[in-house]
């Protein structure tokens, strides 16, 4: 479980933010599919050159993809990694994995949940309903089971998670590091109180007051340190502010899947720079203009 970060002041850049993730770490990756991921600590990943870490999760994509793609990652632990119906399989995991460069340790969303409900317990294990009977314990001989004292029965049983590092992004948060979120909040709650360190992102810095007034959905004791990185979770969403930037993962996805030099031009392009250059080759402000019409909103999309 995380310690106490009591200090008023937790604002830092990107760079000494992802400095917390050492190789080899333990990462929780905040959001989830398309929404609220935390790209630009990811990005900054990328350039910190990090390698080996195993990453943790409920069902990503570009992160993780972009992650494995890169190099930084040699353990995966999710329900899904993919671009859904719409842009298909994640190409670098999937490569990986084929490779068997990247080890894949398919889980569950609720595993992972009652992993971590263990770990902010302060319990060793927890059982699980369902595992047994299917193939996921293959993958994981940290797994065990448990009699029920009281019925008998056999249950898969988990061990605590407690990630070295969670990577989280916000619309909103203050100095301190009080963070709002809209629902659907996914894992990131949990990964807030199960993690040894909280790094988040926020689209906007803003005083105790507006995030209060919004609600407190991660307080600030949890959370280590905090940047400012406006639209820090693109290309995907993260509503009510922007929509996702279907025609960019699009983009990442064809390059992702030629792998080599056109892997390594995407990364030059829009990993190896500056965020606000980012922001200025992918017109990220364009999708906020999401809700302003239907038409406006499919016209994002083709």
């Amino acid at each position: 479980m995380t310690g106490f970060h009591l200090a008023a002041d937790k604002r830092t850049t990107l760079e000494e933010a992802v400095a917390h993730v050492q190789d080899g770490a333990t990462v929780a990756l905040g959001g989830g599919l398309a929404a609220r991921l935390p790209m630009a600590l990811v990005r900054a990943l990328v350039r910190q050159g990090t390698t080996g870490l195993r990453v943790v999760g409920s069902a990503h994509s570009i992160d993780v993809d972009l992650l494995v793609g890169a190099g930084a990652v040699a353990v995966c632990e999710e329900s899904y990694v993919g671009f859904e119906q719409d842009l298909g399989l994640a190409p670098a995991f999937r490569r990986g994995a084929e490779s068997g460069s990247l080890v894949v340790r398919e889980s569950s969303c609720v595993t992972m949940l009652t992993q971590l409900r263990a770990a902010e317990m302060g319990v060793p294990f927890l059982p699980v309903r369902g595992l047994l009977g299917t193939d996921l314990p293959t993958l994981h001989p940290e797994w065990g089971t448990v009699t029920c004292p009281f019925t008998g029965q056999v249950l898969a049983a988990v061990p605590a998670l407690a990630p070295d590092v969670a990577l989280l992004h916000a619309p909103i948060g203050d100095a301190a590091g009080n963070l709002h979120l809209d629902q659907p909040y996914v894992l990131d709650e949990r990964f807030a109180h199960a993690s040894r360190v909280v790094v988040a992102s926020v689209d906007r810095l803003v005083d105790t007051a507006e995030v209060v007034a919004a609600g407190v959905t991660v307080p600030a004791h949890v959370v280590t340190a905090v940047v400012e990185a406006p639209f820090g979770a693109h290309p995907t969403s993260c509503y009510p502010g922007y929509a996702y930037d279907r025609p960019h993962l699009a983009e990442y996805v064809k390059a992702a899947a030629a792998g080599g030099d056109a892997f390594e031009a995407y990364l030059d392009r829009y990993v190896r720079v500056d965020e606000q250059t980012y922001r200025d080759l992918t017109g990220a402000e364009r999708l906020t203009a999401w809700s302003a019409s239907d038409e406006q909103w499919q016209e994002l999309f083709r």
